[in-house]
């Protein structure tokens, strides 16, 4: 067990409900009158992510695998996520997160601001950078059963593509963010059934 989880942190984090009530709180409050360069990005982020989180929630069902999969969880759950709503890969990815979830009254999901907890999230670096969404499932003892994110598989190497090109970051985000629209979230779905699956396999 590690001391932030003995800490409690992760139970003390915030639900899925109060994340997006804390985030529409913040948009919608936020004017750019008084500004600085810096924090009218940020409201731009939260704005347009909050539309591609509501599409994600329109769009996408859970998978039969990933219901099957959640389905046979005996025992309860806790699953961190770190991540910051101005996160354009999480805005895509953690309502599927949040979704499955939802399936199964053994699963707890709390959300843990990323810059409030940059401890925490310096145990899950990926390649070295504090990358978000990650997500971080343990079983109610305080074992890590598995750790998944920032990207899906094909959203990784699509981004890894792109840094390859001469393409502006800005440029690369955007296509990015098009390969997500374009259904890329789906991805997540199929591999957070493998992780559950494979996780079951191995304590059998």
């Amino acid at each position: 067990m590690t001391d932030f989880f003995a800490d409690r942190r992760p139970h003390n984090g915030l639900s899925y409900e109060q994340y997006r009530a804390d985030w529409k709180e913040q948009k919608d409050r936020s004017t750019t009158g008084d500004m600085d360069k810096e924090e009218r990005k940020q409201l731009h982020y939260l704005k347009y992510n909050w539309d591609r989180q509501a599409h994600v929630h329109d769009a996408y069902e859970p998978s039969e695998a990933l219901r099957s999969a959640v389905a046979t969880l005996q025992e309860p759950q806790l699953w961190m996520v770190l991540t910051e709503p101005w996160c354009g890969d999480s805005a895509f990815l953690l309502p599927v997160v949040a979704e499955a979830a939802a399936l199964s009254d053994s699963v707890t999901l709390r959300i843990l601001l990323r810059d409030d907890n940059l401890d925490v999230m310096d145990h899950y670096l990926t390649d070295g950078s504090r990358s978000i969404p990650k997500l971080v499932v343990f079983s109610e003892d305080g074992d890590e059963q598995f750790a998944w994110g920032p990207r899906p598989a094909g959203a990784a190497e699509r981004f890894a593509e792109l840094r390859d090109t001469d393409l502006p970051k800005e440029k690369m985000v955007q296509k990015l963010i098009a390969y997500y629209e374009d259904g890329g979230f789906r991805e997540a779905d199929a591999e957070l059934a493998a992780a559950l699956r494979t996780t079951k396999e191995a304590a059998a």
